[in-house]
C-alpha cells in the first residue's frame, strides 16, 4: 500500500506556507511522469473500448470517495465537450448522487451495490466498466468489476498501488504509481491528480477516435454560453473564411460548429 506509506515530510504543521506550497508543487512535479509510465496500459484500454464504442457501447466509470467524483467530473463533461448523449459516458459513485458532496458511510464497503447500481442501465458486451480507485482495494469497485467481467463486460481501472486487487479484478489495468502523498494517506492529492489526467486521457482520446473533433476543435460542443458561442463562431470564421455575423447565422440555423462549417455555402433562411 504505497499509497499509505509515510510522507517523504514531516513536522508539516511547522512550516510556513512558503515552504508547505513548494514541497506540494515539487511531489506534484512526479506524477506526470508516473503517467507516463502508464502509456502503453492506457493504450490498450482506450483501444479496446473504442472498438466497442464505435458499435455503439457505452464507458461506464465506478469509485468511492475522491475516485467517484472524478469519474463523475469526466463523464459529465463529454456532453458538452463532444455534443454526445449524457448516456454514452456515465459516472457512478458508492452512496449514489449524495455522496458527490458528503461522505456516505460504508457506502465503499458494499461489494454487491456497483452491480446494482449498474442495473438500470442494462450495460452488455458492446459496453466497457473502468473502476477507479487509488488505493486498488475498495470493496466497491472489485465488487462492480467482478461482476461484470462475468457478464462478459470490458473491465478496466485505473489505480495508485501496483498489484492491486482492483487490478487483478480487471482485464486492462492502469496502474499509475505516484509514492506516497504529502500529507500521509491523502489520496486526493497525487493519486486524485494521477486518476484524473488518466481519465482526461481516455474520455479525449476516445472522442477523438469516435470523429468528435476536427483538426483540434471542439467542433460537436453543446452552444450554452455566451463564451462558448463566441469560440464557436471563432471555429466557424477560421474553417470557411467567411464573415462573424454570417458565423454567427450558420450557427444560429444549423446548431453546431459541425454543421455550420458544413452548410457554410448554403443561403440563410433564418
Amino acid at each position: 500500500m504505497i499509497t499509505e506509506n509515510a510522507s517523504h515530510y514531516d513536522h508539516l504543521e511547522q512550516m510556513s506556507v512558503q515552504e508547505l506550497l513548494t514541497h506540494i508543487n515539487a511531489e506534484d512535479k512526479t506524477v506526470p511522469l508516473a503517467v507516463e509510465k502508464a502509456i502503453p496500459q492506457i493504450e490498450a484500454l482506450v483501444t479496446e473500448v473504442v472498438k466497442r464504442m464505435k458499435e455503439g457501447g457505452r464507458l461506464f466509470y465506478i469509485g468511492a470517495g475522491t475516485s467517484g467524483r472524478l469519474g463523475i467530473v469526466d463523464a459529465s463533461e463529454c456532453p458538452p465537450t463532444y455534443g454526445v448523449s449524457p448516456d454514452l459516458v456515465v459516472g457512478l459513485i458508492a452512496g449514489g448522487d449524495r455522496a458527490i458532496r458528503s461522505a456516505v458511510e460504508n457506502a465503499e464497503d458494499d461489494s454487491e451495490q456497483a452491480w446494482k447500481d449498474l442495473a438500470p442501465y442494462h450495460i452488455d458486451h458492446l459496453d466497457t466498466l473502468i473502476g477507479i480507485a487509488a488505493s486498488g482495494r475498495t470493496p466497491y469497485v472489485i465488487g462492480g468489476l467482478q461482476q461484470a467481467r462475468e457478464a462478459g463486460i470490458l473491465t478496466g481501472c485505473v489505480v495508485c498501488n501496483p498489484g492491486s486487487a482492483v487490478a487483478q479484478a480487471a482485464e486492462f489495468p492502469v496502474e499509475v504509481v505516484v509514492g506516497p502523498e504529502f500529507v500521509t494517506g491523502s489520496t486526493r492529492m497525487k493519486s486524485g491528480t494521477a486518476q484524473k489526467l488518466v481519465l482526461n486521457m481516455i474520455s479525449t482520446s476516445v472522442m477523438i477516435q469516435l470523429g468528435r473533433v476536427k483538426g483540434n476543435k471542439m467542433v460537436d460542443m453543446q452552444l450554452t454560453n455566451h463564451k462558448l458561442k463566441i469560440r464557436a463562431a471563432n471555429m466557424v470564421m477560421s474553417e470557411t473564411g467567411v464573415t462573424r455575423e454570417k458565423a454567427e447565422e450558420l450557427l444560429a440555423k444549423f446548431g453546431s460548429v459541425r454543421n455550420a462549417i458544413l452548410n457554410a455555402d448554403q443561403p440563410l433562411d433564418l
